[in-house]
């Protein structure tokens, strides 16, 4: 019966393991080796089997022969083991029978290397390779280097050999060497074990091993001058042991639920690992983005604090303006009352002016009917009335232009209304505009004194002319206090 595990290598069960030591019905009984010589030749054939086994490769039948080793001694040490506690030591047979078909394994199309004095063919080249392939090895190595009593590379190997076993690592490290063609073939020939399908397998059946505990005490024992010779004798099975085929299939199906259940422990441990350095990762990218989250908050403060200040400026900016402008507008407004006070004086100068404009037309019609006889005075009377009729209507057209910056002091004023509200800019406009009507009003004034100061020409050319009318008039006292009063003001 063939029974396969979790990893697909085929574990072959009592009756077929049985069948190695005795002879089927009809054929003679062929015996095993000797226990002084390795397993690394062919087995007899049968007679029957010469020509077939004559046509195979020699070194095929070795790695076919050490695997089916491999295959006994795992399982027999693992039955073993089940039924003598798990808890095995350096003594106990069959585990001393694995460490000795794992060596011919391992040796199995090893390479010569040329030493100083002499060849070398040594096993501790590959397995010290396996440090620098699997980090959690650099300590089983280094543990093995400081052994003391240590002399040789294969007690190295061997020492090395019981160290995984204890691990419960040597699957995973004999794993990781098998991948690395390239570096074994260094140490190992085309066709060796390691570098075939078998070596994969039996790689395989290693992982059974984990459900055995093993305390080998290792500094103590002599392993540089051991020989490994292998004792077909354990593994020969008699008729009275087929009988167990149906407790040794549960047993095995027991042992790969275990296997299983241990290499599912193992992933989900380093799943468990990973996680843990992912966590680590992610704390520490969470506290690195907690500190720029604070710097972050921090300068929202500063920014904050920048704002209501800035707010604080501009509301005092802004008041500050609106009393400015409050301030410009009742001035502007006071200017404005005083344009239309000066506006309403300069009306009744003008009515003033007209009516006295009436009044001397009258009175030089009745001067001209009472000094008929001086006609020179009379031409110079009409020349200063002329004047003073050219002097009137230049007047009135000031009194026209002054209107009419009157009525551009309202448009602006307006303006100056609607734009209150505005910027800084309108402010500048507004107070380039107050300068314009200042400067219009200083115009206004220049020609109100102008005017005064023409009215008062006009008066003293009145009077003078009065003056020459009274002394025209005659000595008589009383016609001329009447000529001074008919054109007095």
């Amino acid at each position: 019966m063939i029974h396969r595990d979790r990893f697909g290598a085929t574990v072959a069960s009592s009756r077929h393991q049985g069948r190695c030591g005795r002879s089927e019905p009809g054929q003679a009984r062929w015996p095993p080796r000797a226990c002084g010589e390795l397993l690394t030749r062919p087995a007899s054939p049968c007679p029957t089997r010469t020509v077939a086994m004559a046509t195979k490769d020699p070194t095929a039948v070795e790695r076919a022969n050490l695997l089916n080793m491999a295959k006994l001694s795992i399982k027999g040490l693992i039955e073993s083991a089940l039924s003598f506690g798990r808890t095995l030591d350096s003594d106990y047979p069959p585990l001393q029978q694995f460490f000795v078909v794992m060596e011919h394994c391992l040796k199995h199309g090893l390479k010569v290397r040329k030493s100083f004095l002499s060849y070398n063919k040594t096993i501790w080249g590959p397995l010290e390779l396996v440090e620098k392939l699997y980090p959690e090895a650099e300590e089983i190595g280094a543990s093995v280097r400081d052994l003391p009593g240590l002399k040789t590379p294969l007690g190295r190997a061997r020492a090395w050999l019981r160290l995984a076993l204890m691990q419960k690592k040597m699957a995973d490290y004999l794993r990781c060497l098998i991948i690395q063609r390239e570096l074994l073939s260094e140490f190992y020939e085309h066709h060796a074990l390691m570098m075939e399908e078998e070596g994969a397998v039996i790689v395989g059946l290693l992982v059974g091993l984990n459900v055995i505990d093993a305390n080998l005490c290792v500094k103590g024992e002599d392993l540089d001058s051991q020989v490994g010779v292998i004792d077909f004798s354990m593994y020969l099975k008699n008729e009275e042991e087929i009988g167990n085929k149906e407790r040794n299939v549960q047993i095995a199906a027991i042992l790969d639920q275990k296997n299983y259940v241990e290499e599912l422990n193992r992933q989900l441990n380093s799943t468990v690992s990973s996680l843990h350095s992912r966590v680590d990762s992610l704390e520490k990218s969470n506290t690195k983005l907690i500190e720029e989250l604070a710097i972050a908050k921090n300068n929202i403060i500063k920014l904050q604090e920048e704002n209501h200040q800035l707010r604080s400026e501009n509301e005092l900016i802004l008041m500050r303006t609106r009393q400015h402008l409050e301030v410009t507008k009742v001035d502007v407004e006071t200017e404005l009352q005083t344009y239309k006070h000066s506006r309403q004086g300069l009306d009744e100068m003008y009515n003033d002016a007209r009516r006295q404009l009436r009044d001397e037309s009258q009175l030089r019609q009745d001067v001209e009917n009472e000094l008929s006889v001086q006609v020179g005075m009379k031409h110079e009377i009409e020349l200063a009335m002329k004047l003073l009729e050219k002097d009137i209507h230049e007047k009135q057209d000031t009194l026209i232009g002054l209107r009419q910056q009157l009525e551009e002091v309202k448009a602006i004023n307006i303006e100056m209304y609607q734009k209150l509200q505005g910027s800084e800019d309108s402010l500048k406009e507004k107070n380039e505009i107050i300068a314009r009507l200042e400067e219009k009003t200083n115009k206004i004034t220049t020609a109100m004194r102008q005017l005064e100061q023409s009215d008062n020409d006009l008066l003293t050319q009145t009077r003078t002319i009065a003056v020459s009318l009274v002394k025209s008039a005659g000595s008589d006292p009383q016609d001329q206090y009447k000529l001074v009063k008919d054109i007095s003001f």
